[in-house]
This record gives C-alpha cells, sequence and structure tokens, in this order.
C-alpha cells in the first residue's frame, strides 16, 4: 500500500516521470508553527544532482502546500502537499518495453498489475521518496519542538570502505571456546553519535563525516562511475532524546516499525539496530546494558548494546542503527543513486522522523486514557510505576 503510519498517517503518490510527487499527512496534532520553508530544507538535502557523484536528474522539488495549514498553524486537518517533476519523459526509458531491466522493478511491477508505467521505476523509483521527506520534516518539526528530538543520519560505508567505527574483527579464526570481546562501537563512533549533526554531515558530498574516509569514498564512487557501474554503501542514523515508553509489543515493537519503515526505501537490502549481528557474537553476561543512576537522578543504562530499545520500547537512551543500500542496479548512467552524494541520508531522516511521531502519538492517547482513571491502589508495589519523588 501507499500509506504509512497508525495515527500519524502519511500516504505518498506519484511515478518517477508523472506531472508531480506529493503525500496527504493526516493526523497532524493542531497549532504546530509550520510554512514551506521548514520542509523545503529537507527536500533541498533529498534533491539529487548537487555534485559529480550523483544522477544528472536535475529536480528544484520545490514543495506546494495545498491545505490544512493557515497563517501558518496546522489545523489538525490533512495536509496536502506537492512538488511538481520539471523532468518530465514519458517513454524515456522506451527500451523496457521489450525486456526487463535486470534487478529493477519492471518485471514484477508488470506481473502483480498487468501493467507498468512506461517510463522510469514508476512506484519503484527513488522519485517516490519525495513526499516522505517531506512528511518526516513535518513529524521532525513536532518532535523537536515538543521533546528536543535529534535525528542525524550519514553514510557509514562506500563498498569496502567504512567509516573507522566498530571494533575490527579478528584476523585469526576464534576457537570456540574464546569469549574475549571489545565493546560493539569504538569510544570515538560512540561520541560521534553524541555529538554529530546535520551540518557537519553536509560539508562532504558523500555525507560521510569523517573528512579522511569521505575522500576515500569519493575516489572509489568515482571508480564506478569511469567503469559505468555503480556501487553501494550503508547509512548509520542516531536519535537522541527519544521519549521512554515508545513502542507496542508484540508486532509494532519500535525496532520492528523502524525496520518496516527502512527497509521501504528504495535499494534497501539489510538493517541492523544496536549491536546488530555483531551482538550474537557476545555472551549475554558481557552484552546486557546495566542499569545505572544518571546524574541527572535519572535511570539509564551504563552501555548502550541495545540500541536504545530494550522489549521492543525505548528506553531513554539513543537509538542507532545501520541500513544497507544497494549498488544502483541502472548501471549505463547514473538514475537512482542515492548513495553516491548521500541522498538517502535525508529519507532515512525522513522516515525515522515519522516512526517516532506515530509512537508518540500513540503513547500520548494511552496516557491521557489512563489519567483519566482512579489512582491504583490495590497493586503490590512491584507491578506499578513508582510515583515521581520531588
Amino acid at each position: 500500500m501507499s500509506t504509512f503510519g497508525t495515527l500519524f498517517r502519511v500516504t505518498t503518490y506519484g511515478e518517477s516521470h508523472c506531472a508531480s510527487v506529493g503525500a496527504i499527512i493526516d493526523g497532524c496534532p493542531p497549532g504546530l508553527p509550520l510554512d514551506a520553508k521548514d520542509v523545503q530544507i529537507q527536500l533541498s538535502r533529498r534533491r539529487p544532482g548537487q555534485s559529480n557523484l550523483t544522477t544528472p536528474r536535475d529536480e528544484k522539488d520545490l514543495v506546494q502546500l495545498q491545505s490544512g495549514i493557515e497563517h501558518g498553524i496546522t489545523l489538525g486537518t490533512p495536509i496536502g502537499l506537492l512538488v511538481k517533476n520539471e523532468d518530465q519523459r514519458p517513454r524515456d526509458y522506451s527500451e523496457t518495453d521489450l525486456y526487463p531491466r535486470p534487478s529493477h522493478a519492471d518485471w514484477t511491477y508488470l506481473e502483480k498489475y498487468g501493467v507498468k508505467a512506461s517510463s522510469g521505476g514508476g512506484r519503484s523509483s527513488a522519485r517516490e521518496t519525495v513526499g516522505r521527506v517531506a512528511a518526516g520534516a513535518i513529524a521532525e518539526k513536532y518532535l523537536k519542538l515538543a521533546y528536543g528530538v535529534e535525528i542525524v543520519a550519514f553514510v557509514s560505508s562506500v563498498g569496502k570502505i567504512r567509516l573507522p567505527s566498530t571494533v575490527s574483527p579478528p584476523s585469526q579464526v576464534p576457537s570456540e571456546d574464546d569469549d574475549t570481546v571489545e565493546d560493539a562501537l569504538s569510544p570515538e563512533f560512540v561520541n560521534l553519535l553524541k555529538t554529530i549533526t546535520r551540518e557537519e554531515v553536509d560539508k562532504q558530498p558523500t555525507r560521510c563525516p569523517h573528512a579522511e574516509t569521505a575522500e576515500r569514498m569519493t575516489k572509489r564512487i568515482i571508480r564506478a562511475k569511469d567503469a559505468q557501474d555503480s556501487i553501494g554503501g550503508t547509512v548509520t542514523c542516531v536519535i537522541r532524546n527519544v521519549p521512554l515508553g515508545l513502542g507496542e509489543p508484540v508486532f509494532d515493537k519500535l525496532e520492528a516499525k523502524l525496520a518496516h519503515a527502512m527497509l521501504s526505501i528504495p535499494a534497501t537490502k539489510a538493517f541492523e539496530i544496536g549491536s546488530g549481528f555483531r551482538g550474537t557474537e557476545v555472551p549475554g553476561s558481557k552484552h546486557n546494558d546495566a542499569f545505572v543512576r544518571k546524574d541527572d537522578g535519572s535511570v539509564g543504562t551504563k552501555t548502550n548494546w541495545s540500541g536504545g530499545i530494550q522489549g521492543g520500547i525505548s528506553n531513554g537512551e539513543d537509538i542507532y542503527f545501520r541500513i544497507g543500500f544497494k549498488s544502483p542496479a541502472t548501471i549505463s548512467q547514473a538514475q537512482e543513486t542515492a548513495q553516491y552524494d548521500g541522498t538517502a541520508v535525508p529519507i532515512v531522516e525522513a522516515m525515522a522522523s515519522i516512526v517516532i511521531m506515530d509512537h508518540v502519538l500513540m503513547q500520548h492517547a494511552r496516557k491521557a486514557s489512563s489519567a483519566l482513571l482512579p489512582a491504583i491502589t490495590t497493586l503490590p508495589p512491584t507491578m506499578v510505576k513508582p510515583a515521581a519523588v520531588n
């Protein structure tokens, strides 16, 4: 389907070369200060054609807000927005009428629907993500104003070139009784997750915040382009200041919804959160995140192998995860190469914003309903959250 979310619902529309692409956002709270500039910032970051590393398609992506806002304030009614496609080229890929392009969605769309768009990737094109990024910008503004939530994504690898982050695997074959383990993340990378900003990310065309690694990534991408080939990569995302208690057991766990959102982005093939696959190599005694009392008196964890989520519910620590993007399938010319200039970064941020926003509204609804009931006095203390101590 083309709709995502439960209470904060986003429906996108449009194909790669139709008249416009856009979205309807339903469930945005009333009273949010919002204008086109709030949305345009992220759309401009998503826009390809900003360096020699990316697709030749150059869209201005100017957003037009159609409904749900008056005098710069949201009304609580559906917000409609659209972005016109300046680069309209019906049948621009007419050779695909004769045979399916390898690893594209031509064949599967034709088999599913019996018809397909005559040009580009249709709904499977990265062009569809314009509506997501616009909706994500709206969710993000609410989260920032209400909770101070910060969401930053960055390119962490291109091909085999990786941002110095995780502990390097041992060169020798480990024995079956070797439980030696280091932290899942290096201290430098932990600090990066706590401090990284979008301004730092955007300094590099590849959107890798490590200058030396970014330069190597650029060379690797140019080498692929010169060979009329492509290369994939990974994007890491961190969400800071997340409210506690987000996530709906058991099938709508927060990490499950994040995985759903991220794997719906074109060209994604992998998702891991917290320690990820490395967590399978670590004994529980070393993987467990011990609870500690923090300086401000709140309860938190000493480490964060869990990635900010336990039992499918946010625990107040930073949420961090990584998404794998396959090498773009169009290799005769760069077309949907989100990895090349970090275009995937704002798309990842947008989907993260939408997921967190949706769960915030669900938790608000639960708390508001519960607050109308009498105080609980009949359960043992171990079953009830202690009252706040002044």
